[in-house]
């Protein structure tokens, strides 16, 4: 992944932990004791010499011993005296880290420097400090006290400081800002080389059976687990489910899809919403839909869509009642649900077996198109198995909830019974992923749409008379349908066309 780009989208996160350690920064200056400084400069001079060699004697004798005043300034013998004179409390060992001497290069100048919590302290410690040097210095060196050799002198008595020198509150921001931006950075650059959860598209395999077929943003607002088509068919999360329909035809033009299988790689990534929403939209454009939950394991859509569970798929595989006596009507016009009936003891082997096979073409006699709902392809087989019969199987990835090896090694079994992936639907989706994968494919789709004379199809909704039948039940098996085989009788569906779009449909529980 390119790290620039990572960076970008990473950008808030870099910026809280950047103002984070700004704010730390602040935090620490201003719970810090703040220190003052204050300094004395004394000269080393010598008291005796009348001739130039005299003095030069003397200069080179001053010299080798400012050295060793710097040393005495931070003794006993000169700080006892200074904590006597200013009354303090604390020892001559305490005192002796507060103050430092020092002597520039070549000079013979001695600055006495002390720090104390009070500014006014601070000066009457250097003060104190270079007055008791010098009498300490005149009662060590040969002489008289009345005519030493070596007098120390101050030239720069100590002045108040009036600002602290510690903290400096500008810098400590500064560099915590700057600390937590390389944080930051370090750790957004940390997290995409160990995160591999697919996150968008480019998380993808590549692959040229891998063809992303649509993006489904991640809808916070909306109730969990409704289908969108049902609910909010006006909104963008059903929008991007029509767009996921549209490009399924557009990809398979030369070999028409009419069945096909909806699963994913681990539980959880929404296969079971996404195979409703797609059933939903294709019987939107007036087709003839049969949705079958082929789950037999861990079934969920008889729960989540309000229908019978006991009989369905594995009462029609062991032969003991048809089709069109437990398929039900559900949602838009033209849509049948076949639920999974009673949990079998070998569900691989009905999955893999002649009456599936049979199955699956007394469905596709009857209706334009089957959806299948099928388990993930990493647990179990039977959505790979399903492939082979059928003309392919849509994978569904969700976002942030597989890992890019999990998807690799699901397609790769694919590929080793030689089933057909027709595409991939990106589920879960951020907006800003959402929208700029569909800006950038709008045009590529717009050029490869077919053209034709006719005009466009009529609505079969907006064809339903304005006078609308005595409610009815929201859901009705085939057998007791009017008209053939997939149509529903007069009396199934009652809604107005505005309620067959929107929340006329039966309420739904959470679908896995």
């Amino acid at each position: 992944m390119d790290f620039v780009t990572m960076l970008r989208r990473r950008w808030l996160v870099i910026t809280i932990v950047a103002v984070v350690g700004a704010a730390t920064g602040f935090g620490v200056a201003r719970s810090t004791q703040p220190l003052y400084r204050s300094t004395t400069s004394s000269f080393v001079s010598l008291t005796q010499g009348s001739s130039v060699a005299e003095l030069v004697q003397g200069t080179t004798y001053t010299q080798n011993l400012v050295q060793s005043f710097t040393g005495l300034a931070t003794m006993p013998a000169v700080l006892d005296p200074v904590i006597e004179d200013l009354d303090l409390t604390l020892s001559a060992r305490s005192l002796a880290r507060t103050v430092t001497a020092t002597t520039p290069l070549d000079t013979m100048f001695i600055e006495i420097t002390a720090v104390s919590p009070d500014p006014d302290v601070a000066a009457a410690t250097a003060d104190a400090v270079a007055a008791s040097l010098a009498r300490q210095v005149t009662e060590i060196t040969p002489g008289s006290a009345e005519e030493p050799i070596v007098r120390l002198t101050v030239v720069a008595p100590a002045a108040r400081p009036s600002v602290p020198f510690t903290p400096n509150t500008k810098r400590m921001v500064v560099l915590g800002g700057v600390g937590g931006l390389a944080v930051g950075v370090l750790g957004v650059l940390a997290l995409s080389l160990f995160d591999t959860r697919v996150r968008r598209t480019s998380d993808l395999p590549q692959r040229p059976d891998a063809v992303v077929l649509g993006l489904v943003p991640r809808d916070r607002d909306a109730r969990r687990w409704r289908p969108a088509l049902v609910t909010e068919p006006d909104g963008h999360v059903a929008e991007s489910y029509r767009r996921v329909q549209t490009n399924l035809q557009f990809i398979s033009a030369a070999n028409k899809v009419r069945s096909f299988v909806v699963s994913s790689s681990v539980a959880g990534e929404g296969r079971s919403t996404v195979a409703i929403n797609l059933a939903s939209a294709l019987a939107e454009k007036g087709a003839r839909v049969l949705l079958v939950d082929a789950d037999l394991r861990s079934p969920s859509l008889s729960e989540h869509m309000g229908l019978d569970p006991h009989d369905g798929l594995t009462t029609i595989l062991v032969g003991a009642t048809e089709l069109q006596d437990v398929s039900h009507a559900w949602g838009p016009e033209g849509l049948d649900v076949v639920v999974a009936g009673e949990l079998p003891p070998n569900p691989a082997q009905l999955i893999d077996s002649s009456a599936m096979q049979a199955f699956l073409d007394e469905a596709l006699a009857s209706y334009d198109a089957v959806v299948l709902d099928a388990p993930p392809l990493l647990p179990f087989t039977d959505a790979a198995v399903l492939a082979r019969h059928t003309d392919g199987l849509l994978m569904v990835v969700g976002a942030t909830r597989v890992r890019r090896t999990q998807v690799a090694t699901a397609m790769s079994m694919l590929d080793t019974i030689d089933a057909t992936c027709l595409g991939i639907v990106l589920n879960g989706a951020t907006v800003l992923e959402s929208g700029t994968w569909h800006r950038a494919t709008a045009a590529r789709v717009a050029r490869s749409r077919p053209t034709s004379s006719a005009g466009p199809r009529p609505s079969r909704r907006a064809a339903r008379p304005d006078t609308q039948p005595a409610p009815g039940p929201a859901t009705t098996s085939a057998a007791g349908r009017t008209g053939g085989h997939g149509r529903r009788a007069a009396t199934v569906d009652s809604r107005t066309p505005a309620d067959s779009r929107g929340g006329g449909g039966p309420e739904l529980a959470p679908v896995t």
